[in-house]
């Protein structure tokens, strides 16, 4: 999977002026309980969009990337504790179809049967901030339960597949960043169980993608894994 570069590296500088600026400085003020309140998870997803329109279709699998920075407060000295956190996802959607953008709405069309093409998707970055209610015990299970709320960054549409302007069957490349009618903000449940470093969570996006009355219905339910090396 391609990412954006900008993102990835963003999410890095985040990761290091969270978890790295904080071990290196001195014991007076963050010592070594406090570091291991503070966690770091990566993963990959993949999304089962709803609701799309009649005829267009999204790939079985529509891989994304994910990683947070999370803080454990736990309740005392029980099995049961609070994380809250800062992340960043990138949600793909992959289809046969084309994002037609209007001042007042946008459609997902789906792209004709005489036209051949490698790929056509919608990507969708968004900073998030997650918050869990926890349990874990001593035999390193856990689970955790919360909801998560995010802002999308700029979105863009890429299509590589035989030149449908000219109607040839040249390949041509298209990527537009001008994407209209996006929801800008995101929200729903999700769910975390795992066992030491290895997790598999689940999202459950309340709501759209796009704007109400401006664009199709359509909300994905994301399943995947996390890895929490440290």
């Amino acid at each position: 999977m391609k990412l954006n570069l900008n993102i990835v590296l963003a999410f890095l500088l985040l990761t290091a002026i969270v978890v790295v600026v904080p071990m290196t400085a001195s014991s007076q003020i963050i010592n070594e309980k406090t570091k291991k309140k503070i966690h770091v998870g990566i993963g990959m997803f993949t999304d089962i969009y709803m609701n799309m329109p009649s005829g267009v279709k999204t790939r079985t699998i529509n891989q994304g990337f994910h990683g947070y920075v999370m803080y454990s407060l736990p309740f005392g000295k029980s099995n049961f504790g609070f994380n809250v956190g800062l992340g960043m996802s990138i949600h793909n959607m992959y289809g046969n179809f084309q994002v037609k953008s209007y001042t007042d709405s946008t459609r997902l069309v789906k792209i004709p049967d005489a036209v051949g093409y490698k790929r056509s998707k919608l990507t969708m970055p968004y900073i998030e901030i997650p918050i869990e209610f926890t349990y874990s015990n001593k035999a390193k299970f856990s689970l955790g339960i919360g909801f998560k709320a995010g802002y999308m960054l700029p979105a863009h549409t890429k299509f590589v597949g035989d030149d449908y302007i000219d109607e040839t069957t040249d390949q041509l490349r298209i990527k537009l960043r001008n994407v209209k009618n996006l929801d800008r903000f995101a929200f729903g449940p999700t769910l975390r169980i795992g066992y030491k470093w290895f997790h598999l969570i689940g999202y459950y996006q309340l709501s759209s993608i796009f704007q109400k009355g401006s664009g199709p219905d359509v909300y994905p339910i994301t399943v995947g894994f996390l890895l929490k090396p440290f």
